[in-house]
């Protein structure tokens, strides 16, 4: 990030411009929404500029900029539309102390102005630091058809209750009764006038004020294969909910950033064969927070009722009467076979998929390997790196085809994501030449949907 997003305060601070063109107009236009001081320099100003002016609206001094007039400005944009003037310019305000922007000059400029969607007091800023300002415009115009034109009105009335509402607990209490103000008694008081909204306030603020504290919590989540696209919505609001967020080893970065900044967030990873955090200490700290009060994410990798010791959290959880839900997510195997486009299941193929971990060697040990030996069975292996040797072993002892197609998928639905196209007999050879570090899930009967299309097509010289 080479630009820091921050919103600057403008109440009663100088803006000072140098410009009188359309750089100018652009920059004015958006500048008059602040509450600033705007001190235009244009010895030939646009004819807008000059009624903006005549209203009192900015100072308009028709002439070339000077030294010592950007003397205590915050901000200084060089919108002249000539490099030389406006480098000039610039020059002269950073001797001054100012911050310059300079109009189309990304390299020169200490700062840049973001596309801007105004709910005044709502305001979001969108940025690209300069590489696709087409696309910041985009951004801005879908937020504009999202965020309804009354969202403004509705903050207003908010923020005169802000100090009423310091009456409530600090944290959650008071996250509570905002969170009830803007997506639910807000927009229903909304709808029926802008004057039903202050009533509805205190109404909500007595409420809050009244009952009982909300109990702790524990939300079992399934994070998906990686991608944050793949989250849920319900995922993602249990996320902005939490107090506290456990999370496994495998939750990438993108997906806890979408957790609030104030949450408490806690790395409880297992990795297989490897260091891992006890079964116990994972349990004793869902009960600990819960009980502190505090609304908890447990966050699984995939999908919670997957492979994930799930049914020995709910115990632990639910032997201290915590109130307890879960949010499915997508398993690595949905999100694996159709990166190969490939499905579970197929008519004439297969009317079942056996889902298999070889993290669990006992378990493992114990399956039904000669119905999987049996042709166009399809399995899905979780963790099955460190085991391939003894999948292909049991597998060609109980009759497997030793050509059957074995497909390994490594960072299933993320930008790394690498596919391995190989054999049973070839498995265990093929994934040590590969060296995959990241997560792996491996399909027994399946090959990628290119590969399976070449090996069926008839070559064109045997239809000579």
């Amino acid at each position: 990030m080479d630009h820091f997003p921050i919103f600057l305060a403008t109440r009663g601070q100088r803006i000072v411009l140098s410009g009188g063109g359309e750089a100018a107009l652009a920059k004015l236009r958006l500048l008059l929404k602040t509450s600033a001081d705007l001190i235009v320099f244009a010895a030939t100003p646009d004819p807008q500029i000059e009624r903006w002016a005549d209203e009192a609206r900015l100072t308009l001094h028709r002439r070339a900029m000077a030294p010592g007039d950007a003397r205590e400005a915050k901000l200084f944009y060089a919108a002249d539309e000539d490099a030389t003037e406006d480098a000039r310019t610039a020059a002269l305000a950073a001797a001054d102390g100012a911050l310059v922007n300079i109009v189309d000059n990304l390299q020169d400029s200490a700062f840049i102005t973001p596309a801007i969607v105004d709910r005044d007091p709502v305001t979001v800023a969108i940025g690209t630091e300069g590489a696709a300002p087409v696309l910041a415009r985009a951004i801005k115009a879908d937020l504009e058809e999202r965020l309804p034109a009354s969202l403004g009105a509705l903050t207003r009335v908010g923020k005169t209750f802000r100090k009423l509402a310091d009456a409530l607990p600090m944290g959650r209490a008071r996250r509570d009764f905002w969170r009830d103000y803007y997506f639910t008694t807000g927009p229903r008081a909304m709808a029926a006038g802008a004057d039903a909204l202050r009533p509805a306030l205190r109404d909500l603020l007595h409420t809050h004020l009244t009952r009982d504290a909300r109990p702790g919590h524990v939300a079992f989540v399934g994070g998906g294969p990686g991608d944050p696209e793949l989250l849920t919505l319900k995922a993602r609001r249990a996320l902005d909910e939490a107090d506290v967020v456990i999370y496994d080893r495998l939750i990438t970065p993108a997906i806890l950033e979408l957790a609030r900044r104030e949450a408490l967030m806690i790395d409880v990873g297992k990795e297989g064969f490897g260091p891992s955090t006890s079964q116990e200490h994972i349990n004793a700290l869902l009960v600990e927070h819960a009980q502190s009060g505090a609304q908890v994410v447990r966050l699984k990798s995939g999908d919670a009722t997957v492979f994930g010791r799930l049914d020995e959290e709910i115990d632990a959880v639910a032997a201290h009467d915590i109130g307890w839900h879960i949010v499915p997510g997508i398993t690595a195997a949905s999100a694996a076979v159709a990166g190969i486009g490939q499905s579970l299941t197929r008519r004439d193929r297969n009317s079942s998929v056996r889902f298999l971990t070889g993290h669990d060697m006992k378990g493992f040990a114990d399956h039904d390997w000669a119905a999987l030996a049996r042709p166009n069975e399809v399995a899905a292996i979780y963790m099955g790196k460190k085991s391939a040797r003894f999948v292909q072993g049991r597998l060609l002892m109980h009759g497997a085809d030793r050509t059957t197609p074995v497909t390994v998928i490594e960072n299933a639905s993320r930008p790394d994501q690498r596919v391995l196209a190989t054999t049973l007999s070839a498995l265990p050879r093929d994934l040590t030449e590969a060296n995959m570090t990241g997560p792996a899930l491996t399909f027994y009967g399946l090959a990628p949907r290119a590969a399976v299309q070449a090996a069926t097509e008839t070559p064109l010289e045997e239809l000579a």
